[in-house]
């Protein structure tokens, strides 16, 4: 898994299954910029063609890290859940060092199949709402 695809994966993970798969301590760290909330600014398009335009804002946490070794590590989420920045900005620069691929099998592959299940889920519950529409033709419009 790529770096980008890892970053989305832990800003859309659970806190509570993150939390669960990688517990606490985290490894050690210096803060390079400690977890804090702000807003950014979401655009849309009309259609995904037309001019840009405000949409509103959403909460989010950043925190940056450095481990003892140099990698560092960041962590942006949804919300304002400063552990959860916290953990995802650890495992982004333990993702990064030599210990990465045992981490995407013990992290990555569970997060990755609770949010396929998430999804399932959802279309599950979509798809029996779903109404389909059908006209009977009448004898006078023939």
């Amino acid at each position: 898994m790529a770096r980008p695809e890892w970053l989305g994966l832990l800003a859309r993970s659970r806190p509570a299954h993150l939390a669960a798969l990688m517990p606490d301590p985290l490894p050690d760290h210096h803060l390079l910029r400690a977890p804090e909330i702000g807003a950014v600014m979401l655009r849309g398009r009309a259609g995904a063609t037309g001019s840009p335009f405000n949409l509103g804002e959403m909460t989010v946490t950043r925190c940056s890290i450095r481990l003892r070794c140099g990698t560092v590590g960041h962590g942006y989420v949804q919300s304002r859940d400063r552990a959860h920045a916290l953990r995802a900005a650890a495992l982004d620069a333990l993702l990064q060092t030599d210990a990465g691929k045992d981490l995407q099998n013990t992290i990555l592959a569970p997060l990755t199949q609770a949010e396929a299940e998430a999804r399932q889920t959802r279309a599950a519950k979509a798809a029996a709402t779903k109404v389909e529409f059908f006209t009977l033709v009448r004898g006078e419009d023939a």
